[in-house]
């Protein structure tokens, strides 16, 4: 298929829900062989969405009910011009969560998903999230803001106003997205046109500059979202690309210190997309985590 009908039929599977006069696009699936096990809520990252999670969602629903969220401003959800911060996002989670009954929850994030998850995680430890988080497994996203290193598309978002740009265009977005991934993967064209489609989906592209304002919410609280995810008392696993060019895998040193009970889980020769580089080895080192 093309990357046109790929996302065409990505699209299909899913369906819409209201958050705050606005909809957003969520995939829910049942399990393949009901283990009576809790649901897995799986969280995106920028600037991609639930669509990196495709080529897994086979092995992670064989035992476990998958919600997959786009949040609000990437992928298939509405994109409105507004300012975009963890706390929202977060919102839209709960909003979700609510209107699918879900009571407990499995997490799985990746990326700027890993900082929305510490939002829920946080308020969790607060008393004030609607449902429990049972057990998690983080994947590769700048948990510790002061390790990252932002490509040079990162920076130049940042240094533009939180406004809309006609900026980004497809050929600087799939080559930016392009240099995430390990030098060893082989990642097709089609892949970084489906991602382009879905970014550019209702004007997406131009709302880049204003969702990667979450990188100034880490920087701002990191201790908020990165100490939930140290500190909150659900089993925590870490599966990570060692040849991730911008959340490296030292970070995974550092969370160690702080967790020492969480196993990690390194892949060789992937980097900041092991869903989409090697999805066979992260499904399994995914599953056998949960």
């Amino acid at each position: 298929m093309s990357a046109f009908d790929d996302v065409r039929v990505w699209e299909a599977r899913g369906h819409r829900l209201a958050f705050d006069g606005r909809s957003v696009w969520v995939l829910d699936v049942p399990a393949i062989d009901d283990g009576a096990e809790d649901p897995l809520l799986v969280l995106h990252g920028f600037p991609s969405c639930s669509f990196d999670w495709r080529n897994v969602l086979d092995a992670l629903r064989a035992r476990r009910r998958v919600i997959a969220v786009d949040f609000l401003g990437f992928g298939l959800s509405d994109k409105p011009d507004l300012r975009y911060g963890m706390r929202l996002q977060a919102d839209v989670i709960e909003a979700v969560a609510r209107d699918l009954g879900l009571t407990a929850v499995a997490l799985l994030t990746h990326d700027m998903g890993d900082t929305v998850g510490g939002e829920l995680l946080a308020r969790s430890l607060e008393g004030s999230l609607p449902f429990a988080v049972t057990r998690r497994v983080l994947t590769n996203g700048s948990i510790y803001i002061d390790m990252a290193h932002l490509t040079t598309g990162q920076q130049l978002l940042l240094s533009l106003d939180d406004a809309p740009t006609e900026l980004v265009q497809a050929d600087g977005f799939k080559a930016g997205l392009a240099g995430t991934f390990s030098p060893k993967s082989a990642v097709a064209d089609d892949e970084l046109e489906a991602q382009w489609l879905l970014a550019e989906r209702n004007d997406g592209h131009r709302l880049l500059a204003r969702t990667i304002r979450y990188i100034e919410d880490r920087r701002a609280e990191e201790r908020r979202f990165t100490g939930a995810i140290e500190t909150h008392p659900s089993p925590l696993a870490v599966v990570w690309g060692a040849d991730d060019p911008i959340a490296v895998v030292a970070m995974t040193d550092e969370l160690s210190r702080a967790r020492p009970d969480a196993p990690v889980t390194i892949l060789d020769g992937v980097g900041h997309y092991p869903m989409i580089e090697a999805p066979d080895r992260f499904a399994a080192a995914v599953t056998a985590a949960l």
